[in-house]
């Protein structure tokens, strides 16, 4: 059965698109007699409104689209909070897709986005994007477009990040002072900008401390159902690690899992530090150190962004790359003796 709209009713009616649309909208100009006819007969056909109709009239949808890779992380609630309050000021709703971290469904999305349903996009992009070619075609559609927190290199828009590569340094400086000789990073991805700046910075520090190269350990879980099962064969080999950098919040829990499991104390015998925006990191046993990013910020600043793209042609996004520090919060999980 083909979708009812306005111009079934009017057809139906014997009456003309606008007279239906005034009814429906209860304007003075209707007689009741006639609204009432409307809204019988709406009512008896299931019709739905549309509610981009109006204003895609007026070439805006007055709705925006966030395409994240998944809504657990604690990160991305927060970062939705920022942009959901800079939304809410602009009269704008706002459409969440996940891609689940998978290109495929990103690439999906985004061409459902090029259909005129939204007036811009924020985007933070799936641990296995590595190519460029879907944006561009929404760029060529002349959507505005802003990358927050995970970003793709080599597209010419705005960008709302943090300081990966000093915070990837950070973390393992804070590891070395905390006595550990063999901390290893742990990242979801071989692509993702962001792991590998982390990473970076990571092994920029051990090579400032005197860590040979080829003695820098760093260690790719790419599959969520095998992550406990990776973690778990990384702490039981001959060389394991006395440190382990979490790239991403989702490795924290299955990191902890498996040192339960194994009997492996921490900080005792490993210490852990994690990219991480947990409302439970003070309260996990034993509390976890975190380098937080500033999610809530970063999401609010990316919005601001992306309306003044909607709102004002003349405004250019290429040239604006903002970049929000985090903060290392240090908790019992790296508690130890200075070297």
């Amino acid at each position: 059965m083909s979708k009812v709209n306005i111009k079934v009713l009017a057809e139906q009616l014997q009456l003309s698109v606008s007279t239906i649309s005034k009814a429906l909208r209860d304007s003075y100009e209707i007689s009741d007699e006639t609204k009432k006819k409307v809204l019988e007969l709406a009512s008896q056909l299931n019709y739905v409104p549309n509610p981009y109709a109006s204003s895609l009239r007026k070439k805006k949808s007055k709705t925006i689209a966030v395409v994240l890779p998944e809504v657990a992380d604690n990160f991305f609630s927060l970062a939705i909070n920022g942009i959901q309050s800079i939304a809410e000021t602009k009269g704008y709703h706002v459409l969440i897709y996940l891609s689940h971290e998978k290109y495929a469904n990103e690439k999906t999305i985004l061409e459902d986005c090029q259909s005129g349903r939204v007036d811009g996009v924020l985007i933070s992009i799936s641990s296995e994007t590595n190519t460029a070619d879907h944006i561009k075609r929404l760029q060529a559609q002349n959507i505005p477009l802003v990358f927050f927190d995970r970003e793709q290199e080599g597209i010419e828009t705005a960008r709302v990040t943090t300081n990966d590569f000093e915070c990837g340094l950070l973390a393992a400086n804070h590891l070395l002072q905390r006595g550990c000789r063999k901390p290893a990073f742990v990242s979801i991805s071989q692509s993702l900008p962001i792991c590998l700046n982390r990473m970076e910075g990571f092994k920029a520090a051990l090579l400032q401390a005197g860590i040979p190269e080829m003695d820098i350990q760093t260690i790719y879980c790419t599959d969520d159902d095998s992550m406990n099962h990776q973690i778990k064969t990384i702490l039981q080999s001959p060389d394991r690690p006395d440190g382990l950098i979490a790239s991403v919040e989702k490795i924290v829990t299955p990191v902890y899992l498996a040192c339960h499991e194994l009997k492996i104390n921490i900080p005792n015998d490993i210490k852990v530090i994690a990219f991480a925006t947990l409302d439970t990191a003070p309260i996990l046993n034993p509390p976890l150190t975190t380098i937080t990013q500033p999610a809530f910020e970063i999401g609010k600043a990316a919005a601001t962004l992306l309306f003044k793209g909607i709102e004002k042609s003349t405004f250019d996004l290429r040239k604006e790359k903002v970049v929000i520090p985090s903060a290392l919060f240090e908790r019992e999980s790296t508690r130890g003796l200075t070297s």
